[in-house]
């Protein structure tokens, strides 16, 4: 890279992926003499070090130029963490923050902007993890905690260690129930629901159907078991897979629960799947 640069004669940073780069409101600065010097400083990259995170295709686009304004090279820049374009994935940066800094002394404020944003949401994404490990029955919260941190083999451990707290079904899908409630209830500015939320999920749909019904109908149900089965009845696992029909007594619960509670979403997924009929 210091070798590329060390050949420009003018550097081009445009606050735009490489696809939009005659894009009229995007950003741009153009380098050169000692300015050159002080980006390739700022380019150095861990050695041997990759960060491959996507495939998106980066920004801001630096464009390296010769006396004749011929391209000696394109990198892109990946999370503000990477550069791409100098082999086969992205090469980490010694000093990400160091570059977003420098770039917004120069007047390309975006790559700052994002690195506040992207900290902002791993705040919430953590405060709603914690949530979601306090949520969880006390017997299963130090499980929870290792599959919230998707360490290897949590979730596993987690399902033998439901199966051994809750020996009786009845019992251990009301508590599953209970815990799958949790992902509509609390969401981020990012959306979407981490996959390690729906454990609790995967481990009801290994429950026979007769015995969920059971255990749905042998006691009243609490808020947060309701939330949880209308999750339940709602997932692509459930309906995809064709089981039997919601027991009418336990349908009509559900859809006057979320009718009165329910999330947005959770009366779209209602109104879309098991109260389709009784709502059109």
């Amino acid at each position: 890279m210091e070798r590329v640069l060390a050949k420009a004669a003018e550097v081009l940073i445009i606050e735009a992926s490489g696809d939009e780069l005659d894009r009229t409101d995007a950003a741009r600065i153009v380098l050169s003499g000692k300015e050159i010097a002080e980006l390739a400083r700022l380019l150095a990259v861990v050695d041997g070090g990759t960060a491959d995170r996507c495939l998106c295709l980066g920004w801001p686009t630096i464009l390296v130029l010769d006396v004749t304004g011929r391209e000696l090279a394109r990198w892109t820049l990946h999370h503000q963490t990477a550069i791409r374009g100098l082999g086969s994935c992205d090469a980490e940066l010694r000093d990400g923050a160091g570059l977003t800094g420098w770039l917004a002394e120069h007047g390309l404020t975006g790559s700052r902007e994002v690195q506040q944003m992207l900290a902002r949401q791993a705040v919430e994404n953590e405060e709603r993890r914690v949530q979601w490990v306090k949520a969880a029955p006390p017997t299963l919260v130090r499980a929870a905690k290792a599959a919230s941190r998707r360490e290897t083999g949590a979730e596993e451990r987690l399902a033998d260690l439901v199966a051994r707290r809750y020996p009786d079904a009845l019992e251990r899908i009301r508590a599953l129930a209970s815990w799958a409630g949790f992902p509509p209830r609390h969401t981020t500015t990012t959306g979407g629901t981490p996959w390690y939320e729906l454990a609790p999920q995967r481990l009801l749909l290994a429950e026979p159907t007769e015995s969920i019904f059971n255990a749905m109908a042998s006691a009243s149900l609490t808020p947060d078991q309701l939330d949880g089965a209308a999750e339940l009845f709602t997932s692509l696992e459930w309906t995809r897979s064709q089981r039997a029909e919601i027991p009418e007594s336990l349908r009509s619960l559900l859809i006057a629960h979320v009718t009165a509670t329910g999330t947005d979403p959770m009366k779209f997924r209602m109104r879309n799947g098991y109260g389709a009929e009784r709502i059109a």
